[in-house]
């Protein structure tokens, strides 16, 4: 399948390729499934950061005084996990970037339709000149590509240029990225695996099974 967005990034590294095997195993046990993807979200988060906006700012060290780059203060930046498997990107999203404002939303996906119902959307205000509010998506798995469609648009309604949005995902479907592609060729994808194809329940083959369950060890 091809692809005519630009804006998709497939991190490519050893150590990504290592740690996918190791959450991809069916024998990996909660803590080492989650310790696996906590190393990779990481790198993911690296990548989704890279063109937020700097400004110059003179500091001093022991020695003289210098300039250096810092995130400029009058942008905002919104962190967008999409319950509940999005919650162990978050995490690691606030330790990095520990001044963005954290925006849940909750959906899941009906098992019959395939179709994201919403159930939360703790709504933050956007403050800031919209040219200069960012977002993240966080969700584990770009499956469909439907709840990825639902939380852009919400965003977008909010008053978000579509340019600003980056969704950021652990693996990724063929037919979930064209689906966001076809509807929002401005956000930018970024994923650590682009796997084969989707089965006829929805679940991305190879994958990994349930994020959610693997995660919080609700596996039946």
């Amino acid at each position: 399948m091809e692809f005519d967005n630009m804006n998709l990034t497939i991190l490519n590294h050893p150590i990504i390729h290592h740690n996918l095997a190791v959450i991809r195993d069916k024998n990996s046990s909660c803590e080492i499934f989650r310790n696996a993807l906590k190393r990779i979200t990481y790198a993911l988060v690296f990548e989704a950061s890279k063109d937020l906006p700097t400004v110059e700012k003179e500091i001093e060290t022991p020695l003289q005084k210098t300039n250096c780059k810092v995130f400029d203060s009058e942008a905002q930046l919104i962190i967008a996990p999409i319950l509940r498997a999005g919650m162990i990107f978050s995490d690691v999203a606030q330790e990095l970037l520990p001044f963005a404002n954290v925006h849940h939303i909750g959906m899941y996906r009906d098992e019959n339709t395939l179709e994201p119902v919403w159930y939360y959307d703790k709504k933050k205000e956007i403050k800031k000149n919209r040219k200069k509010v960012f977002v993240i998506i966080l969700d584990p798995m770009l499956a469909t590509g439907n709840s990825a469609n639902d939380a852009i648009k919400n965003f977008i309604q909010k008053g978000v240029l579509e340019q600003n949005i980056i969704f950021m995902s652990l693996i990724s479907s063929p037919e979930g990225i064209k689906k966001v592609n076809s509807n929002y060729k401005k956000v930018k994808i970024i994923t650590a695996s682009l796997d084969e194809k989707l089965d006829k329940k929805g679940y991305i083959l190879p994958g990994l099974g349930d994020a959610g369950d693997r995660i919080y060890n609700t596996v039946d």
